[in-house]
């Protein structure tokens, strides 16, 4: 192990979920690595509530049972499962045709598949864990650059508007970007992203139903797109609310917007059907454009790509956040590894590992997220028989039904092997 010579070890340019989780997973499993997260809003780290009150119009993030158990190995799961509301069952249907397939948790000996939790309580249960580490925050800041040095990088940080044009710099092995699919950063640093535009938007709210979800969580294909309906019921909240997100073309977005909130009901009503009963009530619309954007090479010498800097998937599949946090610890692991054996974490030969490590699990959720848009979006007669035989073969064959089971949990890659600090002897306590 060597004692390394710059301002920090590791900066993060980015404490949303996927910084802030990287930087809470370098302090319980590296301790010894300097962290330093640089983040454009400001922190009140002084004023955390001391209870949360779930918002109806909370966003919310679909959580796969593998991600429990990365939380769980980094201790954040006891706090933050106190609002977060169990899928226990997930229902796939296309619109108007008899296939359906329906996965259940207890099939696979699990309390549930996965679980949806609102993105500020997530936010809120990694700062009252970081406050307990030695991670530093610069906020509110931006890294506005990066210069390469012969063993690490410069990484300049500045105003997050730029408004008086200071800057000061700061070295590191490496720099991590996790500001986001716009980031800003990686275009200015020269990444090639890769976008394919779906054409479409996903209007995300919350709803009410008359009728409960019964922990279930429903993909929806239809003629017009796919919908999903996660059941987002915190602790004090009826098990009528679920999480919407509906794929729609600009077109009728923009009429959808423009009604009242009865006839969005209406209108969702008919795209859905009547498994949730009547929809009651539909919060605050939030909407965005649908794209497939991956970077085919996310590292550079002294440089990672990690989260959505990385890769933006289509939502229906809820796949985006949990391949993400895999892939943090797929990047925790080989740090841990490069630290032990005294190699600079920013070295290329380091960042290329870690990348072949995660490429493969990167590949195939790719894969299986826009294949579900590619074999569902097709409105000929031939393939809508197609789809409705593979729906109800999937439903009747085990060994394919565990096969997208373990998919949709989480569970499909390889298990990063990480020790935290306080396992003396080594042990993994790895995660799928």
């Amino acid at each position: 192990m060597t004692v390394s010579s710059h301002d920090t070890d590791i900066v993060i340019a980015g404490g949303g979920l996927a910084g802030a989780t990287l930087a809470l997973a370098l302090a319980r499993c590296v301790p010894e690595l300097r962290v330093t997260v640089v983040e454009s809003f400001p922190l009140s780290t002084q004023a955390l509530p001391e209870s949360y009150q779930p918002s109806y119009d909370a966003r919310s993030t679909a959580l796969a049972w593998g991600s429990r158990l990365i939380f769980e190995e980094l201790g954040l799961w006891p706090r933050l499962s106190e609002h977060a509301t169990p899928i226990r069952h997930i229902h796939v249907s296309d619109r108007g045709h008899f296939g359906a397939t329906r996965l259940h948790a207890r099939d696979h000996q699990h309390e549930a598949l996965g679980y949806v939790a609102d993105n500020r309580w997530m936010g809120l249960c990694l700062m009252r864990e970081l406050l307990e580490t030695g991670v530093k925050w610069e906020a509110p800041a931006a890294v506005t650059g990066m210069e390469p040095l012969s063993e690490g990088v410069k990484v300049f940080i500045g105003e997050k508007d730029g408004s008086t044009g200071e800057e000061r710099e700061i070295t590191a092995q490496c720099l991590v970007v996790a500001d986001g699919g716009r980031s800003g950063l990686r275009e200015k640093l020269g990444f090639r992203v890769n976008q394919q535009a779906y054409g479409q938007h996903a209007l995300i709210a919350n709803v009410s139903t008359a009728e409960s979800h019964e922990n279930t969580a429903y993909e929806r294909f239809t003629d017009a797109g796919p919908m999903a309906l996660l059941p987002h019921s915190p602790t004090d909240q009826a098990e009528t609310t679920s999480a919407l997100v509906w794929t729609l073309d600009a077109d009728t977005l923009d009429e959808l917007l423009a009604l009242d909130d009865g006839e969005k009901c209406r209108r969702l009503q008919e795209r859905f059907g009547w498994r949730l009963g009547r929809f009651t009530h539909i919060g605050e619309c939030s909407h965005y454009p649908l794209t497939l954007q991956t970077v085919d090479e996310s590292v550079r010498p002294g440089v990672v790509l990690v989260g959505n800097a990385a890769h933006t998937l289509h939502p229906v599949a809820g796949q985006g956040f949990n391949l993400a946090l895999r892939g943090l610890m797929a990047l925790v692991e080989r740090f841990q590894q490069a630290q032990s054996h005294g190699q600079p974490l920013g070295s290329l030969a380091v960042l290329n590992q870690y990348q072949a490590r995660h490429r493969q699990d990167w590949k195939q959720t790719v894969q299986f997220s826009d294949s579900l848009i590619e074999i569902f979006g097709q409105s000929m007669p031939a393939m809508a028989v197609a789809r409705d035989i593979g729906l109800t073969g999937l439903d009747l064959l085990p060994g394919a039904k565990r096969w997208f089971g373990r998919r949709a949990m989480g569970m499909g890659g390889r298990r990063p092997q990480l020790f935290s600090a306080s396992d003396s002897e080594g042990k993994s306590a790895g995660h799928e």
